[in-house]
C-alpha cells in the first residue's frame, strides 16, 4: 500500500506530463487545476528509493511564479525623479504569465493569473512529505524551484525540500533522476535574485530617464518607449561600432605580383609571400628584378598529411551561432524550437555551455537510435559497426547538463517544418562528433624568382569521413597540382604585376553578433537570443539578408538612426566606461558567478553593482545635452539637409 505523499512540480506543463507519464507507467489520473487552464495535477503511485512507495502528485509551474516590482507609489512614470528607483522599495508577487511563452499552442488568452498555479502547490503541499522539485537544472531552474519551494512552505513549513537533475525526458533518465534527488542551490538562486533586481532598477530608471527626457523632442518619438538594458546596450553598441567601420572605410589601392606557370596542361598560380604592398614604386622595382631574373627555382616540395576535425559537441552558443548561419532561422526562432524539442522528448536541454560528453555516457545507444532513419540511418549504421569514435573533448564543463545531442529518433510527420530543420542539425552534429576527422593530403610548392618568394598549395581530400553527415561543413579538393622537384629551376610562363583595392568590412550577421557577445559576457547561453530580440523590437536595429549569402541567407545588422543616437550620445556624455560597451556587464555576470561559487553574497553584489551604474547615471544626467544633441542629429533632423 502506497505509504506518504510526494508532491512533484515541473518548470512546465510538457515536462510534468512528460515525467509523470515516465514513473507512473501510462496509469495516472489527471486532474484540472481550478483558475488555470494548462496546468493539471498528475496522480500516480511510485517507488522512490528514498521514500518507498509513495502517492504522488505531478503539476508544474508556468516558468517563474513571482516577479519583482517596484511598490505602488512608483509604478507611474512620473510619481518619482527616475533615480530613485536605484533604492526604491520593491515587492515580490505572484506573477503574471503570458501563456504563449510556456505552452505549444495556437489560440491562448494573452495572460493569466498564476495566483492559482501557487495556491494549488501551497494546496498540495499540506498533505506532503516531501517536495520534489522538477525544475530545468541551470541557475534559472535554480531560482524557478526556490520560488515553488516558498510556495510549498506556506501550505506545510515542515516539508521537505529535494530536486531531480536532468537534462532530458527520455525514460530511463527521469527514472534514474528519480531515484537520485539532490539538494536546491540556495547559491544560484542567489545569483538569479541579484540579477533581477539589478535588471529591474537599472533598467526602469535609465528606461525612464531616456523616454521622458527624449520623447518630447520629436513627434516621431511619441509613441516611442526609449528602453534601455545592462545587456541590451552593449549589444546594440556592437552592431553600432561595425555600422561606422563600415560608413567610415575609405578603400585603399595595393599592388602584387602574379606568378602562373602552366606544366602538364595544369595551370598553377604561384602567389606572393608579402600577399600585396601598398607602395606602388617598391611593388615596381621588386617586379623588374623578378623579371631580370627570368628562372624561377623551387625550395620547398611538400606532401603531408591533413585532416579537418570533426566539430566539437553542441553548446547553446554555438546552437545559436550556427542555426541562424545554416537555417534560415533567426537565434530566438532556433532556441524556441529546441525548447519544444526538449519538452517533446527528441532532444536534450537545450541550454549548456558543456562541450564534452562524460566517458560513462552511452552515446553508442543514442546513436543506435537513429539507424531507423530514412535519411542518416545507414550512416548511424556505419558508425556502430566500427566507424564510432569517441568525441573531442572541448575546454568548456558547467557541471549542469551534457551538450545538446538527440534522445529518441523522430519518425516521418511528427515535427514542423522549422522542428524538423533544428532536429535534423542537432542529430548531425552529433553524429559528426562521434565520427573521424576528414583525411586529405596537402602539397605545398614555394619557388623563388630571385629576390621574391612565391607559393602554392593544393589538396586532394582522401577520406570524407564525418563530412558525409555533417552536410554544413565543406572541404573540398582542388586542383591537383603537377610534379615539381626539389631545386629544379623553370621560366614561369607568366610574370605580371596587377593592383587591387581593399574592400570594406560587412555589416555584422547574427553569428558574429552571438559570438561577440559570448567572447564578451553580455548575457548567458540562453539570454542572448532575447537581448538580440529585444533590440530589434525596440526598432534600434534592423535586419536584411545578407548579399552573396547563398542558399543560406545569414542575416545582417544595420543600426536605425534612433540606435545611432543613443550609441553616439552615450558615447559624447563622456562616462568613464560607456555603457555601450560591454565591461559593465561582463564585470556583473563575474559577480553572479562569485555568488554561485560563495565568494560573494547576494547583497554585496546588489550594492556593488548599482553603486556603479549610480554614477553612470549621475553624469548622463549632468551631461544630457549630449544625448539630446544626438537625437536632434539623428532623428529629429533624419531627411533633411
Amino acid at each position: 500500500m502506497p505509504g506518504q505523499k510526494i508532491l512533484c512540480v515541473a518548470e512546465k506543463p510538457a515536462i510534468a506530463k512528460a515525467v509523470a507519464g515516465h514513473l507512473a507507467g501510462g496509469r495516472l489520473t489527471t486532474h484540472n487545476v481550478l483558475g488555470s487552464q494548462y496546468v493539471k495535477n498528475y496522480e500516480f503511485t511510485y517507488n522512490f528509493p528514498l521514500w518507498g512507495n509513495c502517492e504522488v502528485t505531478m503539476t508544474s509551474v508556468l516558468g517563474h511564479l513571482t516577479g519583482l516590482d517596484f511598490d505602488s507609489r512608483y509604478k507611474n512614470w512620473r510619481s518619482c525623479p527616475p533615480s530613485q528607483l536605484f533604492e526604491a522599495h520593491t515587492n515580490v508577487t505572484i506573477d503574471q504569465v503570458c501563456a504563449m511563452r510556456f505552452i505549444n499552442i495556437v489560440n491562448a488568452d494573452n495572460c493569466q493569473d498564476k495566483k492559482a498555479i501557487a495556491e494549488n502547490i501551497a494546496q498540495q503541499a499540506r498533505w506532503s512529505k516531501v517536495l520534489f522539485i522538477w525544475t530545468d537544472c541551470d541557475r534559472e531552474g535554480e531560482h524557478i524551484g526556490s520560488e515553488v519551494r516558498d510556495q510549498a512552505i506556506k501550505g506545510n513549513s515542515r516539508i521537505q525540500v529535494k530536486r531531480a537533475r536532468f537534462s532530458n525526458t527520455e525514460k530511463n533518465h527521469v527514472i534514474q533522476a528519480a531515484r537520485s534527488p539532490i539538494d536546491l542551490d540556495e547559491r544560484q538562486a542567489n545569483a538569479v535574485a541579484a540579477r533581477i533586481e539589478l535588471d529591474l532598477r537599472i533598467g526602469a530608471a535609465f528606461t525612464r530617464f531616456q523616454t521622458l527626457s527624449l520623447q518630447p523632442l520629436s513627434a516621431k518619438l511619441e509613441n516611442q518607449i526609449l528602453s534601455y538594458g545592462s545587456c541590451q546596450f552593449p549589444t546594440l553598441g556592437f552592431v553600432v561600432d561595425r555600422y561606422y567601420r563600415v560608413r567610415n572605410f575609405k578603400p585603399e589601392t595595393f599592388w602584387l605580383i602574379k606568378v602562373v606557370h602552366k606544366r602538364d596542361n595544369i595551370k598553377v598560380n604561384f602567389n606572393w609571400k608579402r600577399v600585396h604592398l601598398f607602395d606602388r614604386a617598391a611593388v615596381t622595382i621588386l617586379f623588374e628584378q623578378c623579371l631580370d631574373s627570368k628562372l624561377a627555382k623551387v625550395t620547398k616540395v611538400q606532401k603531408k598529411p591533413k585532416s579537418k576535425w570533426r566539430p566539437l559537441p553542441l553548446t547553446t552558443v554555438e546552437l545559436q551561432m550556427q542555426g541562424s548561419r545554416y537555417l534560415r532561422m533567426n537565434s530566438h526562432e532556433v532556441m524556441a524550437v529546441a525548447e519544444k524539442l526538449y519538452q517533446k522528448g527528441f532532444i536534450s536541454y537545450p541550454r549548456t555551455e558543456t562541450d564534452q560528453f562524460a566517458r560513462d555516457m552511452d552515446l553508442k545507444a543514442l546513436v543506435r537510435k537513429q539507424i531507423q532513419h530514412q535519411t542518416w540511418g545507414q550512416y548511424a549504421q556505419s558508425l556502430i559497426d566500427g566507424g564510432f569514435q569517441q568525441p573531442r573533448a572541448g575546454r568548456n564543463n558547467d557541471q549542469a547538463h551534457p551538450p545538446i545531442h538527440p534522445v529518441n529518433h523522430v519518425g516521418p510527420g511528427a515535427l514542423d517544418a522549422n522542428e524538423k530543420k533544428v532536429y535534423e542539425f542537432v542529430t548531425r552534429r552529433f553524429l559528426a562528433c562521434c565520427s573521424e576527422d576528414a583525411k586529405g593530403e596537402a602539397t605545398d610548392i614555394e619557388i623563388e624568382l630571385v629576390p621574391e618568394v612565391f607559393h602554392a598549395h593544393g589538396l586532394v581530400v582522401l577520406e570524407r569521413n564525418y563530412l558525409d553527415v555533417y552536410v554544413y561543413d565543406k572541404w573540398e579538393s582542388s586542383q591537383q597540382l603537377p610534379q615539381f622537384k626539389l631545386g629544379e629551376t623553370f621560366e614561369p610562363t607568366e610574370a605580371n604585376m596587377t593592383d587591387g583595392k581593399t574592400t570594406a568590412p560587412s555589416y555584422l550577421t547574427e553569428p558574429e553578433l552571438i559570438g561577440l557577445m559570448d567572447a564578451n559576457g553580455i548575457g548567458t547561453d540562453a539570454t542572448m537570443a532575447e537581448h538580440i530580440q529585444k533590440i530589434k523590437d525596440r526598432n534600434y536595429v534592423q535586419t536584411r539578408p545578407k548579399a552573396g549569402g547563398g542558399r543560406n541567407q545569414v542575416q545582417e545588422f544595420i543600426p536605425t538612426v534612433l540606435g545611432v543616437a543613443l550609441i553616439e550620445g552615450y558615447d559624447d556624455v563622456g562616462l568613464d566606461v560607456s555603457v555601450s560597451k560591454p565591461f559593465l556587464r561582463k564585470e556583473m555576470e563575474l559577480k553572479m558567478k562569485a555568488i554561485c561559487e560563495g565568494r560573494k553574497s547576494r547583497r554585496e553584489v546588489v550594492e556593488e553593482s548599482l553603486e556603479q551604474y549610480r554614477e553612470v547615471f549621475v553624469k548622463t544626467q549632468r551631461e544630457l545635452d549630449a544625448l539630446k544633441r544626438s537625437v536632434t542629429k539623428y532623428v529629429v533632423n533624419e531627411g533633411r539637409g
